[in-house]
Formats: C-alpha cells, structure tokens, sequence
C-alpha cells in the first residue's frame, strides 16, 4: 500500500479528502495484519473523528466484516494528529497502559516500511536534574516498575547517559531512564495510510461532514439526514466531549493547548524529556521537533490560537540548546494543538451508554497508542471485552477537575 499525504508537522500536513488520493492497494497492510477472530459481519458502525485512533478503529473493524462509514467534520487527521509530534514509546509503569504501549509499538514495527508511513527505531529517555528529588525519585520507581512489567527500561546516572547519548548534556543530570521500544513518525501519514486501509476494506469515508450523534437507538445526523446505526464511536479528539454532551452523554474530558516547534539542527538520537525542564525533543526530518507550553485550562476546539505564542519558539530553543549544545537549532515552524485531559489522567475508552462508545483523553498519548487502543475498541463494538481501567462509565461526566499535563512525573 502507497499512501500519499503531508509530511511530519502542520505546515506540510494537507488533509485527506477523498480515499482516492491515497494511492494503494491496502491488501498490502492487512496482509502483515492478520484479523483477530471475531465477526462483524451485519453490523453497521459509525466512526466519528479520522484522526488516529478513529481512523485505526474503522481499518480493524472494517477488515473484520464490519459495514463502516469513517466522518471527520474536516479531513484526515486534519485535528489533533495531524499535529502530534508523532513521539511512540513503551515507557509505561503499570497496567494497562505498559501493555498497550507495547502492543502499539510491535504494531507501529509491524505496519511501517516505505509504501506505507515510517516508523523510525530511536531510545526515549525520560531525566531529572540535579536538586530535583521528587522526580528522580519518581523516574527510579517507574524504572522499577517498568521492568517488573517486562518493558526493556534501564536506569542511569549522569555520566552513563553521557557515554550513551553524546549529543545530551548530562553534567546536571541527577538520574535518567532509558526505553528501548520507542521511536517516532509521521502522524499524518499513519493516520492517512489507516484511513486509507480502512477504505481499502470497504469501509467509506465521508470528510466535510459535521455529525451530531443521537441515542437510545444509537444515531448520527448528517446534513440534516438521520441514520440508525448499530454503534457509534465518537473519537473526535477535542471536540467529542461536546459531542456526547449533545447527546445527552456527557463524558469528564477537558481540551488543553500545546505548543510546539520544528527547528533545523544536528540531532541523531535520542528522544528526550527533560522532566524537570518540561520540555521534550526529538529527531524529525528537518532537524528536531520540540514541544512544551502546555496551558492548564480548559480550551474551545472551535476558537483555540493556532499559532504558538510570540515569545515560545525562542524560550523553547533556548532550553533545548542548553540540553543538547551541539544541535544549533534555527526556529522552522511553531504551532499549537489541542490535547484531552481526565481527572484521573487515564483516556475514557468503551462504552459510554447502549450503543456509544468513546475514545478520547489521552493527555497528549493518543497517536502513540493507537494502534493498540483503535484495535481494542473495535473488538469491545464487536463484543469483546473492554478496557475496564479505562471504562469511561468510571465517571458520571460532571465532574470538576483541574487539568494536568500529560508528561509530568
């Protein structure tokens, strides 16, 4: 399968429209991806959102023989995965978040190569600097935990990532976790190339399309026309909470903004979070992609600045110089998007009432989760089992909550 769309960042992103544009044929995929046993054959599934996660749920169940109809109010990926920063890694301490990282990165292995979208192998390394105790604390336990779990993560001190990591300035480094399983991609060609597969599958995708969602039986409303489904999944990202508050559904979800950039430089490897400088930084095909200037309150997907703030680009390349001093980043492009939190930090993924489902509040993990989670939801709609920690029923959608970023410790 050939897939062809943006590249890897809002300004080269150019959403996807017509399954027509993304060339290929999506037997190619599905031969490396073989369908578990289950049988959707008759069941008639509306999917509302075509960003990653909504786009891999029509793909698993399309090729499980469900009738599938992908909406997106805009284009593929054309909302919060389109500007991820396409950062996947399996550095999760507990169940079942370290499981499903896992699953998503054998699958990101998996699925990737040259006709389809990259999926390029690089370390994670997560580091606390000196004086910072109740982080390096925190990185030491979830270290411990994660190999308690099987995940391949090792724990070093400052010289030792020095030796590992050339490019990392590590003489103020307190303690630093290493992940194997990680590595990074383009969001909008994985989104497109799954929508891509969906269609390839005989799922249909219908972009330009506001849908507003119904219940008790399970609706979508299109352009004025109704149409009785056998489920809905709303993974509409920012905007799916007031989807189901619409539909008399509410869910405990709220959007938050970040910020992030891409800057020309020299950096080979690794992927690294600073935690006590909250910032992140990765290789990307113009040099690196860097991100912070999260904003702890609730934000309208509909009326959120797109840009980044005037004085972000310059507060953020200063950091990520001063942690990676060879890398002499000059600013190409900065944006912001939306990220979804929940009061307790976990997504809301399953069945919300008789025939609704949701998948959202990944606090800024969502693109590197969907693999694993777009397959979970769509064997839960054909009757498997759930995510029970992450049954969104957990929360009667009332609740106050303060937002919290996604990557603290």
């Amino acid at each position: 399968m050939t897939c062809e769309t943006g590249g890897d960042g809002p300004a080269e992103l150019s959403a996807v429209d017509d399954p027509a544009e993304m060339d290929g044929d999506p037997t190619e995929l599905s031969a490396v991806d073989d369908p578990a046993e289950m049988d959707g054959d008759g069941l008639e599934v509306a999917v509302v959102g075509a960003g990653a996660v909504g786009a891999t749920a029509a793909y698993d169940l399309a090729r499980r023989g469900a009738a599938v109809t992908l909406y997106d109010r805009e284009g593929v990926a054309s909302g919060a995965s389109g500007r991820s920063a396409g950062v996947c890694y399996a550095a999760f301490a507990g169940r079942p978040d370290a499981e499903l990282a896992g699953e998503s990165i054998e699958r990101f292995r998996r699925l990737s190569g040259e006709e389809t979208f990259p999926f390029v192998e690089c370390p994670y390394v997560w580091l606390a600097r000196e004086g910072d105790d109740r982080r390096a604390a925190a990185i030491r336990e979830d270290v411990e935990r994660m190999q308690a779990e099987g995940v391949v993560a090792v724990e070093v001190d400052g010289p030792a990532l020095g030796d590992r990591f050339p490019a990392l300035r590590t003489d103020d480094v307190a303690v630093a976790g290493i992940a194997g399983a990680a590595g990074h991609t383009d969001p909008a060609r994985y989104t497109a190339c799954l929508a891509a597969a969906a269609t390839g599958s005989d799922a249909s995708l219908e972009t330009g399309s506001a849908v507003t969602v119904r219940t008790d039986p399970p609706r979508v409303v299109v352009d004025g026309d109704e149409r009785t489904v056998d489920a809905v999944l709303v993974a509409a990202g920012a905007h799916t909470g007031r989807l189901l508050a619409e539909a008399d559904a509410p869910i405990a979800v709220k959007p938050y903004r970040t910020q992030a950039l891409t800057a020309s430089a020299t950096l080979p490897e690794p992927i690294c979070y600073d935690a006590t400088g909250g910032f992140y930084v990765r290789p990307h095909p113009a040099g690196l992609l860097a991100g912070d200037g999260t904003e702890e309150v609730a934000a309208d997907p509909d009326g959120y600045e797109r840009g980044a703030d005037p004085e972000f680009p310059a507060m953020l390349l200063d950091r990520v110089t001063e942690r990676c001093p060879d890398a002499n980043p000059e600013l190409q492009e900065a944006w912001a998007g939306l990220c979804t939190a929940t009061p307790d930090g976990d997504p809301l993924v399953g069945r919300r009432r008789e025939g609704v489902y949701v998948a959202t509040g990944f606090q800024g993990h969502g693109l590197m989760r969907a693999p694993a989670i777009g397959e979970r939801i769509a064997e839960e709609i054909l009757g498997g089992p759930g995510i029970e920690a992450f049954d969104p029923r957990r929360f009667s959608g009332e609740e106050s909550f303060e937002i919290r970023e996604g990557m603290a410790l």
